[in-house]
C-alpha cells in the first residue's frame, strides 16, 4: 500500500540569486523542477514510498538556474539529481530504481519473473517512446505520435489482472511513463485537438487510475502551463 496522504508545502524554486543549500550535511535532497517530467518520475516515487521526511525536495528554476548547481552539486546541470550518502547521482530511470532499492516503503519492482522481464523491456522502451513523441512535434504530429501510444495500449493488454502495466499494482513502469503521458496528452489536445485516449480503452483506464493516486496528484502540472512551455520549446519559430 502507498503511504498516507501528506499535504506538503512545496518550497519556492531556487534561482540564480538563491544561496546554495549545505552539501553533504547528512540531508538527502532531491533536486527537481516542478514542470520537468524526468524529475517528476522520482518525485512521484518519493511521495508513494512516504519519504517526505527522508528526502527533501529542492526545486530549481531551470529558466534562471543557479551557477552553484552545475559547479558544486551536479555537473550535468540537469534535473533530477539526488544527493545521498556523500554523492550526487542523476538520470531519472536510474534514480527511480535507486530510490526504490535503497529506501524504506513499498517496493515497486515485481517479484514475478515474467513481470520483471516485461518491466525492464518497457522501462527501456520509455526513452524510445519519448523520442518518437517529441520528434513528432516537428513533423506530421498525429500520424507520427499515434504508434507510440498504440504501443502503450498493446502493452497494457499483457497482464489483465489490473489497470496498470504489470497488473493490479502500481510499479516503476507506470511511474516512468505517467509524467510524459500527462504532458503529451495536454499538448496534443491543446494544440492539435488530438485525444490520445480515443480508441485506446486500456490507456484511458490506466490514466484514470493513475490520477487517483495521491502520490501523483501534487506533482501534476496545469495543462495550460504545459501547452505554453511546450509551445515555446517545440513550436517557436527560429
Amino acid at each position: 500500500m502507498a503511504a498516507a496522504i501528506v499535504n506538503e508545502h512545496l518550497p519556492t524554486p531556487l534561482d540564480a540569486t538563491s544561496e546554495q543549500p549545505p552539501l553533504f550535511d547528512g540531508t538527502t535532497r532531491l533536486y527537481v523542477s516542478y514542470t520537468c517530467p524526468f524529475a517528476q518520475r522520482v518525485w512521484i516515487l518519493r511521495n508513494y514510498k512516504g519519504l517526505h521526511d527522508k528526502i527533501k525536495l529542492v526545486p530549481i528554476d531551470l529558466q534562471n538556474r543557479p551557477a552553484w548547481y552545475k559547479e558544486r552539486v551536479y555537473h550535468e546541470n540537469k534535473v533530477p539529481s539526488l544527493e545521498h550518502n556523500g554523492k550526487v547521482i542523476g538520470e531519472s530511470l536510474d534514480l527511480i530504481k535507486y530510490v526504490d532499492s535503497n529506501f524504506e516503503g513499498p517496493s515497486l519492482q515485481p517479484n514475478d519473473p515474467a513481470k520483471k522481464e516485461f518491466a525492464e523491456e518497457l522501462i527501456t522502451y520509455s526513452d524510445t517512446f519519448n523520442k518518437i513523441v517529441f520528434t513528432s512535434f516537428k513533423g506530421d504530429t498525429v500520424k507520427e505520435a499515434g504508434p507510440a501510444f498504440d504501443h502503450l495500449e498493446n502493452a497494457l493488454h499483457k497482464f489483465n489482472d489490473g489497470p496498470f502495466f504489470l497488473g493490479h499494482e502500481l510499479s516503476l513502469v507506470d511511474i516512468a511513463y505517467i509524467p510524459f503521458v500527462e504532458k503529451f496528452r495536454a499538448f496534443l489536445s491543446g494544440v492539435w485537438n488530438y485525444d490520445i485516449t480515443t480508441g485506446r480503452p486500456k490507456l484511458t483506464k490506466w490514466i484514470e487510475e493513475v490520477n487517483k493516486i495521491d502520490a501523483y496528484k501534487p506533482t501534476k502540472t496545469d495543462p495550460k502551463v504545459i501547452v505554453e512551455l511546450f509551445s515555446a520549446r517545440f513550436l517557436a519559430k527560429h
